[in-house]
């Protein structure tokens, strides 16, 4: 017999070899039902796996990330079994589960395919479906594995076992097809009852755009029918929230090839956007005590061979700039935190002067690849609401939760209802990926889950996420139609104050190191216009909306009048236009209601002669005639009441 805890701390004994759903099941039949994988010392496995030791045992359903992640994998392979038989001699790359569905790369060699084959590819996966094929897993040594895909002439997974430590190999098999894959799966493919692919793109191997590109398939799967008629749904109203396409239609943003991919131009509307959440920002910052710098684009190479960014990032960076000097080399910036060092070291300090807050609207580069590359939320050059505070170790948790009180007051006022924090701690399995001592991680660690406890947040713990100078908590919001975005980031870096020697002298009259608080609370000003434009769907808040009202005459001859309106309410700082195009006021009204403008003031002889404007409000409709300070007074309440919580 073997002890199997689970997570209420009771204690259960099974017969060895007992599996995740032979535990289910002894619980209930309907649990059996629903559970789709099993966590067993918190490593995520099939539900038919056996267990022959003592466990601590969680058993997941579809809510759960772990459930989800299973299905998604399992999907993953079915698209794949489906699409070997149909296209016979296409070579497999990976098929991960993603945050929303699956996806798998494949060499289609001289085979062709667009989306007019993925009904045909769908009606071969619901064959699959319906014979209930078991997953089986079996554990392989590595020689086994490279001589079955050396045999099969496929060089992706020959390079993918090239990698693997013999006795960490296995593969599923599930019919005639077989996947080199470490799990975990469902117990048989009937378990996916509804799915759909939706789209392809180009994905080189690996993400090295020397390697082949492959086709990536993308696809998506629920255990409910009605569940994927709710995600197709939601996908059509992400099409409609698209802030590329928004972003066009109210001139916030363009590209240009000429420019270069991933180098966003902001267009006057979006500057000015852009500028309001800058000040919005500065103005809250300015209340805790943070003082403004700025630093050059560029910096020499030797100082992110000092912060560590180099090795680990220098490969995928923009190369090198040489100068006339002989040696002489300087980076496009891709951090800010290694001048905001220098500027610390620039004098020395005492215990009395801490905290040092710097912050800065810092522009980076980071040479993304281009097949990554989305509108605003994936770019090559992109700008960091970014902060660093160099404090004592008696500070750490006051400062810290300082940061969060600013990330929860952003989130309130720019209406992000549904967040939860991450905290992304150090792989302790792989410590080869980071910097610094056992003993700074560990405190830098202890001091996040600390302060996260004290304010009493909903988190989930990641291991394997954090920077590689430190751990992290990161924001991740739900917008309005439940997608999830990671926003706002804190981190807490005990390895950048030692490699740049920061110091500052103690009570003690000693030299100490201070403590380094990495904080972005928007993340970038690129990536949350592009989310705040999806959630909010264009409409924005009344104090951030480039324009806050527009004057309609209703025909040429109150044109006056409208501007008279215009230049009164722009006197008192409510952005105001005019449209004085020969059209008919039905027109006119339909066309600005596209342009998401909060405020139409119809005009006309009656408002003129009794200096009115009868308001009409973004997708409420007509709401009766106000006098101009009236409606003044009102715009100002309503923006006082979105901006002072």
């Amino acid at each position: 017999m073997i002890k199997i805890t689970f997570p209420d701390g009771s204690i259960r004994e099974f017969n060895k070899g007992t599996t995740g759903y032979d535990i289910a099941k002894n619980i209930s039949d309907r649990l059996a039902k629903e559970v789709l994988s099993v966590s067993v010392n918190d490593d995520v496995w099939d539900l038919t796996r056996p267990i022959n030791t003592d466990a601590t045992v969680k058993l997941h359903k579809w809510d759960d990330d772990e459930a989800k992640h299973a299905f998604w994998h399992s999907s993953a392979h079915l698209m794949a079994e489906a699409i070997e038989s149909l296209y016979p001699g296409v070579k497999l790359g990976i098929g991960p589960s993603i945050e929303n569905g699956f996806y798998y790369d494949i060499d289609f060699g001289e085979h062709s395919i667009s989306d007019n084959d993925f009904l045909k590819i769908e009606k071969r996966m619901q064959e699959i479906v319906q014979s209930k094929e078991p997953i089986v897993r079996k554990e392989v040594s590595k020689a086994e594995a490279l001589d079955t895909y050396t045999k099969k002439g496929d060089p992706y997974k020959v390079e993918l076992i090239s990698g693997l430590e013999d006795g960490t190999i296995s593969f599923y098999s599930q019919g005639n097809f077989t996947d080199l894959c470490r799990g975990p799966h469902l117990p048989n493919t009937g378990y996916i009852k509804a799915f759909k692919l939706l789209s392809l793109a180009g994905a080189y191997w690996r993400g090295d755009e020397n390697n082949k590109q492959l086709t990536r398939v993308y696809g998506i799967s629920f255990p409910k029918k009605s569940l994927l008629d709710e995600y197709l749904v939601m996908l059509e109203e992400a099409k409609k929230r698209d802030h590329r396409k928004i972003g066009k239609e109210l001139e916030l943003f363009t590209f240009s090839q000429k420019v270069g991919q991933g180098l966003p131009l902001w267009l006057p509307k979006g500057a000015e956007l852009r500028e309001r959440l800058e000040q919005f920002l500065k103005r809250v910052q300015k209340k805790y005590g943070y003082e403004q710098v700025i630093t050059p684009h560029i910096g020499q190479k030797e100082l992110y061979v000092t912060s560590g960014h180099y090795a680990k990032y220098g490969k995928d960076s923009f190369q090198p700039i040489q100068t006339p000097a002989e040696g002489e080399e300087f980076l496009l910036k891709p951090m800010n935190c290694p001048h905001h060092c220098e500027i610390y070291k620039a004098k020395p300090h005492s215990y009395k002067d801490l905290p040092v807050r710097l912050a800065e609207f810092g522009t980076v580069y980071r040479y993304e690849q281009s097949g990554e590359l989305h509108g605003l939320t994936r770019v090559r050059g992109f700008t960091q609401d970014d902060a660093h505070i160099f404090c004592r170790p008696d500070q750490l948790k006051d400062e810290f939760l300082k940061v969060v009180d600013i990330i929860l007051y952003i989130f309130k006022t720019l209406n992000f209802q549904e967040f939860e924090a991450q905290i992304s701690l150090r792989d302790p399995n792989d410590k080869e990926k980071y910097i610094g001592s056992d003993e700074n991680w560990e405190k830098a660690e202890q001091a996040i889950i600390e302060a996260v406890e004290e304010k009493g947040l909903k988190t989930t713990t990641v291991v394997g996420e954090a920077a590689f100078y430190g751990p992290k908590l990161d924001f991740m919001v739900r917008d309005a139609i439940g997608r999830k975005w990671q926003l706002g980031t804190v981190q807490v870096d005990y390895n950048l104050p030692e490699r740049f020697e920061l110091e500052y002298i103690g009570a003690d009259d000693k030299r100490h190191r201070p403590i380094m608080i990495h904080r972005a609370p928007f993340g970038s000003m690129e990536r949350f216009v592009a989310v705040l434009i999806e959630h909010s769907s264009g409409k924005f808040p009344l104090w951030l909306t480039p324009d806050q009202a527009i004057v309609l005459p209703i025909s040429e001859k109150y044109n006056d009048y409208a501007k008279k309106v215009a230049d009164f309410l722009n006197n008192y700082d409510i952005r105001t236009l005019i449209d004085e195009r020969n059209e008919k006021i039905g027109k006119k009204i339909r066309d600005n209601e596209l342009k998401r403008i909060p405020y139409l003031l119809i005009v006309g002889e009656k408002e003129e002669s009794e200096e009115l404007v009868s308001v009409r409000i973004q997708g409420e409709g007509d709401k009766g005639q106000m006098k101009l300070n009236e409606f003044a007074d009102h715009i100002n309440q309503e923006i006082k009441k979105q901006t002072v919580k």
